[in-house]
């Protein structure tokens, strides 16, 4: 049986009229990092200011390590948070804001010296114990946030956007190191973002958030390879989402018509007939062009322009309807030119069918 230490069991959550969590299931395993994905205004914050007993839900339980933690107060959970502002005390040194929960639990000084300069070897600061908070760089602030929360040794760390504050490269270096602090640790992290990257990059764990309930929860893999819905497409990787009809099925994979021309998916058993309606993402880095000849797989289309992002090229497509459809590449320069005519196609096995439990 897998080592469970978190469960959220039909979790409900409401704010005067408005419903913010519907029944929310949720199951962690020990040392997992999991990370709560979506929007502003989804939900993420409330789960986890549940988790961390900060907010009573209005239905459901909260379990840790198989107890029944719902109604207890937050300092008898054995979970700590660590928040985007970092909470530090700017007139404590480094040395007393990480050892300040251990005075207040009366740990003997030569402890808590020694406690503290073993954090702050965890998470290489060693040497900064009188350093000041105005001192500190950003992302030493937010390492001496975690240093502060972990001398508690919690069972669970909840993250709430923690890198937020930092500029963009800060936030890239900050997501390798968390995830190898994490490693270390060994500590069970619950985090919470709007950043889809961010979520790809450090989660072993992703659960999509849409308006209080979870839309999909998996690996990292998962969610981006094989979106349930179109929502997850979107959301996670912006994912080119198509809506056509099945004009024939084999035993691997099915066509579709669409947008003045036809595609194909394999369809992993799913039951599809001809004359069925059906939505498919597919990635734009797995959409190829090609001139268009008329014939064929592939959907006709006009290049409309082309964007240099991130060290990836985008080639937006104008197809029939008036929508766009994005391909996209490693590169800063393709010969396709505005104006260019051209048929976009993929290998059936790089489009996924989505929205299943919505097709009529």
């Amino acid at each position: 049986m897998e080592d469970i230490i978190l469960q959220l069991d039909r979790i409900e959550k409401r704010f005067d009229d408005a419903e913010v969590l519907r029944g929310i299931d949720l199951t962690i395993r020990r040392g997992e990092f999991i990370t709560l994905l979506g929007p502003s205004g989804c939900g993420k914050t409330t789960t986890l200011r549940i988790i961390a007993g900060l907010e009573q839900p209005d239905g459901g339980r909260v379990l840790l390590e198989g107890r029944d933690v719902t109604a207890e107060a937050p300092n008898r959970r054995n979970v700590n948070t660590v928040f985007q502002n970092y909470a530090l005390f700017p007139h404590m040194s480094v040395e007393a804001n990480i050892g300040y929960s251990l005075r207040l639990k009366r740990v003997a000084k030569a402890e808590i010296k020694k406690t503290v300069a073993q954090a702050l070897e965890l998470v290489q600061l060693a040497g900064y114990e009188k350093r000041m908070p105005g001192e500190l760089s950003g992302g030493q602030r937010q390492r001496v946030a975690i240093a502060r929360a972990v001398v508690n040794q919690p069972k669970v760390l909840l993250l709430d956007e923690p890198l937020g504050a930092l500029d963009l490269q800060l936030r890239h270096q900050m997501q390798v190191e968390l995830k190898r602090l994490q490693k270390r640790l060994g500590i069970t992290f619950v985090y919470i973002t709007h950043d889809q990257e961010e979520a790809l990059n450090m989660s072993d764990r992703i659960a999509v958030m849409r308006e209080g309930r979870f839309e999909q929860i998996g690996t990292p893999a998962q969610i981006y390879d094989h979106p349930h819905t179109s929502y997850v497409a979107h959301f996670v990787g912006a994912a080119n989402v198509l809506t056509g009809t099945v004009t024939a099925v084999d035993a691997d994979t099915l066509t579709f018509s669409c947008l003045g021309g036809q595609g194909r998916v394999a369809h992993a058993g799913a039951p599809f007939a001809p004359g069925q309606r059906i939505t498919v993402a597919v990635r734009s880095e797995r959409v190829s062009l090609i001139a268009d000849t008329g014939e064929g797989d592939g959907l006709p289309a006009t290049v409309k322009e082309k964007n240099f992002v991130g060290g990836v090229l985008q080639i937006i497509l104008a197809m029939a309807d008036g929508s766009e459809l994005v391909s996209s590449r490693h590169g800063i320069d393709s010969p396709l030119d505005a104006g260019d005519k051209v048929r976009a196609i993929w290998q059936p096995d790089s489009a996924v069918p989505v929205d299943l439990e919505a097709q009529p």
